[in-house]
């Protein structure tokens, strides 16, 4: 009777009890490991299974928080489109507003420009104005003290005229012709000449004289310009003279050949000729430079005098001084010198 048999399992010889168990605990083995195997493959699957659920909801999140960016961004982008529009807005108004300040400003500018400008021209032709008198007063205060004898008035403002009519006297009463007197302190215009040449004609006058401050270089001190002198106010005396002194003789002349128009005519044509001119301009001239070299003798002469004060009371004070310490020394026994014991001046 048997009572071993093979394991098919494992191939060893068991009793039949043991082998029986132990192909029931294989058989246990074996089922528990399909189990486990199963259950193994079923947790791969449903790992498998939960991770590509997580891929999609991974995709899903990643989906969503992308579209939140871009809502977020479209948000951004919106809010900065608004805060472009009101910025732009608020510059139009700003700018508007300070466009209005700034034109209120430019005209306030313009108009205080405006009204500087005209203060000036108005101030400028005040001062013009008022150095033109100031001449005008100057060289009517001249002639009325070289020449007492003489009328001098000055044409009032507003009446048609020059400055000065100087009615020419001479010792014996008599009125010997008439100078008008026209000074201008401005830039030089040559439309002056014209204007004293017809005021000269309304007055009737035997000469005109433009005394300018302005006037071009090749007059010089002075020149007979279009039947017109022209004069720098330095030669205003030289010239006067001169023309006095000649309108004096020619009307001595006139008495002493009334009746005789020959030589009138002949005078008047050497008084309106260029000789007569030329003439006056050479006695003017040697007048002017003798009159200058008065003027520079005096002024050396009084340097020369008062240097030589300076000196001589410098003498005098270190000789008062001398005699004052010499008495101090000598206990006033020093003979007495009268000069230098009186006070000084």
């Amino acid at each position: 009777m048997l009572t071993t048999i093979k394991c098919k399992y494992c191939g060893k010889e068991l009793e039949i009890s043991d082998a029986l168990q132990h192909e029931i605990q294989e058989e246990a083995v074996k089922n528990a490991k399909k189990e486990a195997q199963k259950e193994v493959e079923q947790e791969k699957a449903r790992s498998s299974q939960l991770l590509k659920q997580l891929a999609g909801l991974t995709d899903q999140i990643r989906l969503l928080q992308r579209h939140d960016e871009e809502r977020e961004l479209e948000m951004k982008k919106q809010l900065a489109r608004e805060e472009g529009k009101i910025k732009e807005e608020l510059a139009k108004q700003f700018s508007e507003a300070h466009s209005l300040k700034d034109q209120e400003k430019e005209k306030v500018i313009n108009d205080l420009k405006k009204a500087l400008e005209a203060a000036q021209r108005k101030a400028e032709q005040g001062s013009q104005q008022t150095q033109g008198e100031v001449l005008e007063l100057e060289l009517e205060g001249l002639l009325k003290k070289e020449f007492p004898d003489d009328e001098i008035k000055e044409v009032k403002k507003g009446q048609r005229g020059a400055d000065v009519v100087q009615t020419v006297i001479d010792k014996r009463g008599q009125t010997c012709g008439l100078i008008l007197w026209e000074s201008k302190n401005a830039q030089w215009q040559d439309s002056w000449l014209a204007k004293l040449r017809e005021d000269q004609r309304q007055a009737k006058a035997h000469l005109a004289v433009l005394v300018a401050t302005n006037h071009p270089k090749e007059i010089g001190l002075f020149k007979y310009v279009s039947n017109v002198w022209v004069v720098d106010r330095q030669a205003v005396l030289s010239l006067a003279m001169v023309l006095r002194f000649n309108l004096v003789n020619i009307n001595y002349e006139r008495r002493m050949n009334v009746g005789k128009n020959e030589k009138m005519e002949v005078l008047w044509q050497y008084v309106t000729g260029t000789e007569f001119p030329h003439r006056i301009e050479a006695i003017v001239e040697s007048f002017t430079n003798l009159q200058t070299d008065i003027e520079k003798e005096k002024r050396f002469f009084s340097i020369k005098w008062a240097r030589q004060e300076k000196e001589l009371r410098k003498i005098m004070d270190s000789t008062h001084g001398i005699y004052g310490e010499l008495q101090a020394v000598s206990g006033r026994e020093l003979q007495t010198i009268k000069q230098l014991e009186e006070p000084k001046d």
